[in-house]
């Protein structure tokens, strides 16, 4: 099947970061060709004529399925937060899991996400669900010592028996997650490691979120967690630290030596009042990975993460007092060209050229805040004036799943019927 979108503006994210206006074809799951006029016939035409088309975004920290616990936390000091939240997910279900999970997969979709790495228990449940949203899952098994799990059975072993299972799936990308230091000892990590490595799939992890989280491990180890992870091996090019926001330099060193990614979440740090905001200008000049996350609907609330770049941005300059940190162009790299490579799908995604995969995002170019739109501000006007509100059209990996703002995988409407029910039966009990 050959899809051709037609006449846009499209932002390549090349090598160049080149700016074209002219088509994009689309045959099958792959991009074929970019920029020039196609004159043949195709299956589907899409009329994006003076439209704005991005590659699709990677979000690469988030728990899904918690889209349906939004509001569930808010406003509280941080250890209500987490007793609160902890009692929620221990009773959650198959079923609140599934519609947590179709109601974040469908938020994401509508702000531009084609592409997410998820945090969680129950992976297997949430992967069905992301299949029929039609998106791409890098779903990580949460791992951690079996004391504090509400696990059945040992949370290594089942991460393995999730991507056994799930390895084949299309759109579906097993990956191994620690929950943190704090109730993973060095056991667990270097187990979670060596799987990461034996597959070559994605390590997600927290790690330094908080100044009470550093410093509990500095008396417990000696060590800072990052220097304590660096210690025991488990630093490496698959790991993705999410939020980093306590670190010293030599820190940042080690992950640098390592070769790893981080996603910063800035909202939800600023949300739950954690402190410390992640050196990122640091991490660029030492050759830290750089990737964006939204975090979860309990401590953000969203998942637009169009919302969270600009955020991103906004915060690093004014923490710096220096407005030419996070630049347009690195802020949208971040989510696109870096993400793709966090996940080892460089080869594949973040960027609009032949051979990749057809992960594009049409963005509606005669929106107001869109304009004026020329290839010298374009750039600028997503990072700093789009939203989702102007996303119009969403494909992932050649399917579209979103068309004209109308999803065309899951029903909406019925899964949105049932979760304010689901809400107050989770709260409730």
């Amino acid at each position: 099947m050959i899809t051709a979108v037609r006449d846009a503006w499209v932002v390549t994210q090349d090598p160049q970061r080149k700016i074209v206006r002219g088509d994009v074809i689309i045959e099958g799951e792959k991009i074929v060709s970019v920029g020039k006029e196609y004159k043949g016939s195709a299956d589907k035409e899409i009329d994006a004529s003076g439209d704005i088309v991005i590659p699709g975004l990677i979000n690469t920290h988030t728990h899904v399925a918690m889209a349906v616990m939004k509001g569930a936390a808010d406003d509280i000091s941080f250890p209500a937060f987490l007793d609160r939240v902890f009692k929620i997910d221990s009773e959650r279900t198959d079923k609140d899991l599934e519609i947590g999970t179709k109601i974040g997969c469908a938020e994401m979709v509508r702000s531009g996400t084609t592409t997410f790495v998820d945090l969680y228990y129950s992976e297997d449940i949430i992967a069905k669900a992301t299949a029929e949203a039609g998106i791409r899952g890098v779903l990580c098994w949460c791992v951690l010592d079996e004391e504090y799990t509400t696990q059945k059975g040992n949370p290594l072993k089942n991460c393995k028996h999730f991507y056994n299972k799930f390895k084949n799936e299309r759109k579906i990308m097993p990956g191994a997650g620690l929950q943190g230091v704090y109730v993973c000892g060095e056991e667990m990590c270097r187990g979670a490691k060596e799987f990461s490595d034996e597959k070559d799939i994605p390590l997600t992890f927290h790690l330094s979120e908080t100044r009470k989280e550093v410093n509990d491990h500095r008396k417990k180890t000696g060590k800072r967690p990052a220097e304590w992870l660096n210690d025991i091996g488990v630093l490496g090019k698959n790991a993705i630290a999410a939020h980093s926001a306590w670190l010293t330099m030599n820190e940042v060193r080690l992950m640098a030596d390592a070769g790893m990614s981080v996603s910063s979440c800035p909202v939800s740090n600023m949300k739950l009042a954690t402190g410390g905001v992640a050196p990122i200008p640091e991490f660029q000049r030492y050759g830290v990975n750089v990737t964006v996350g939204t975090d979860g609907s309990t401590t953000n609330n969203s998942l637009d993460l169009m919302a969270e770049l600009k955020t991103l941005g906004l915060l690093q300059k004014s923490s710096r007092w220096d407005p030419t940190v996070a630049k347009a162009q690195e802020l949208l790299d971040f989510a696109t060209l870096n993400a793709a490579k966090a996940i080892g799908m460089q080869g594949s995604l973040g960027s609009i050229e032949a051979g990749k995969y057809a992960d594009i995002v049409i963005l509606n170019g005669r929106s107001p805040n869109l304009r004026p739109m020329v290839p010298e501000n374009i750039v600028s006007n997503i990072i700093y004036s789009a939203s989702s509100a102007n996303v119009k059209t969403v494909i992932c990996q050649g399917d579209i799943v979103l068309e004209n703002g109308r999803m065309n995988t899951i029903d909406e409407e019925d899964v949105l019927s049932v979760s304010e029910e689901m809400w107050r039966s989770l709260c409730q009990r």
